[in-house]
């Protein structure tokens, strides 16, 4: 899984995870594309931990694969009602309020 952490000034931080093999990829849905871009969710693997623990304190997440929703399904940081599918990849993203 890869992770990155963008902080953006005068902004809460956004946490973008996703499933490694889905970068580069381009995923199709009736009501959007989304490129999973390397540039958005980072060029680096993560261990689950740190997973976990960035999106723990994040206000805001952007998530998407299997692999990585399932991590934060079971860590109770989304439920299964917040995740949407993208050309049968499972996403889901966390907003600040």
């Amino acid at each position: 899984m890869h992770l990155k952490i963008h902080n953006i000034s005068g902004c809460d931080t956004v946490v973008a995870a996703c499933d490694a093999d889905l970068i580069g990829q381009t995923l199709t849905c009736p009501q959007c594309d989304i490129t999973v871009d390397e540039s958005f969710y980072g060029s680096e693997c993560a261990t689950e931990e740190e997973i976990i623990n960035a999106l723990k304190s994040a206000a805001n997440a952007n998530i998407i694969g299997e692999k990585v929703c399932a991590l934060a399904l079971k860590a109770g940081i989304i439920n299964k009602e917040t995740i949407i599918l993208i050309g049968n990849i499972p996403h889901a993203q966390i907003y600040g309020v």
